[in-house]
């Protein structure tokens, strides 16, 4: 396999990763704020600290399989649907790029590209692979 692009993959996760960590801390750290995101993007007004935490905590697993290679079609392609849902649900932020704060969601479009490579080229992500080998 080509050093290159396994250690490109590798490096495109981390940079997934840094963003999705991050997310998933919030939901333990700052539940209210998960709250307030369900209610306006999602249409879940009623989410409360213990789906938060649960919300996080299945997160948080996904997000071990997919840094380690495990159960890979899963894993990559549920950080791919879960980030396309996050990306499509906040449709109108695009619709006024400079409006407050909405020019960053903009960076949701190549990380959604990034979880897309990603798990197209699964199989060739093989660093701190550790699940089946393809």
């Amino acid at each position: 396999m080509n050093s290159n692009l396994k250690n490109s993959l590798f490096i495109l996760k981390l940079g997934v990763l840094a963003v999705l960590v991050m997310w998933n801390v919030d939901k333990y750290v700052n539940p209210e704020h998960t709250a307030g995101v369900f209610s306006r993007f999602y249409l879940v007004s009623s989410l409360n600290l213990n789906m938060s935490y649960i919300i996080g905590g299945l997160q948080s697993i996904v997000l071990l399989m997919f840094t380690f290679g495990m159960y890979k079609k899963f894993s990559y392609g549920l950080v791919f649907v879960m980030h396309l849902i996050s990306t499509l649900s906040t449709w109108e932020m695009y619709l006024d790029p400079w409006g407050p704060r909405n020019l960053l969601f903009f960076a949701a479009w190549p990380m959604l590209a990034a979880t897309w490579v990603l798990f197209k080229h699964r199989d060739e992500d093989t660093v701190l692979n550790l699940g089946k080998k393809a």
